[in-house]
């Protein structure tokens, strides 16, 4: 996986590539690593409670709802949630169910301050697969990094 330097450098140089508007874009596995070895490093999982509830947690995420279920509307108190449980100085990388929703958590915190902002490219349950499920092609879950059934 390499050091936590390395992983940056990485996720910094995709983001170079995709013209991302953040610091960076991560896979799953590394953003694991960056969360238990980089100091003060955060998870922020911003799909829905019916989400967390029902697909399953990752252990030691922040959860705030980038859009309030039911009826998927934005939060309108994202930031607010987001500034009272990480620093504005933190690594904090963001998390969805396929990298949509964390792309535009990631954006708009970084237009807020946030110095250090990644996406979670594959987010929780990845892409469909040829039978139009989730959660065995890419994501979180699929390669096996530590989950909780909601």
């Amino acid at each position: 996986m390499g050091t936590i330097t390395e992983i940056l450098e990485r996720a910094q140089q995709r983001a170079k590539e995709m013209d991302l508007p953040y610091e960076g874009a991560l896979l799953p596995a590394e953003a694991l690593t960056l969360l238990q070895k980089a100091p003060g490093a955060k998870l922020v999982d911003v799909r829905s409670r019916a989400e967390w509830d029902w697909v399953g947690r990752i252990p030691g995420a922040v959860e705030i709802e980038w859009q309030v279920y039911p009826g998927m509307r934005a939060n309108p108190d994202f930031l607010t949630y987001l500034s009272s449980q990480v620093d504005t100085e933190a690594l904090v990388m963001f998390i969805c169910r396929t990298g949509g929703r964390s792309h535009q958590a990631a954006a708009t915190a970084t237009q807020a301050g946030y110095l250090d902002c990644y996406n979670i490219l594959e987010g929780f349950e990845g892409d469909k697969d040829a039978t139009g499920h989730r959660g065995a092609k890419g994501g979180w879950k699929a390669v096996g990094l530590p989950w909780v059934q909601g």
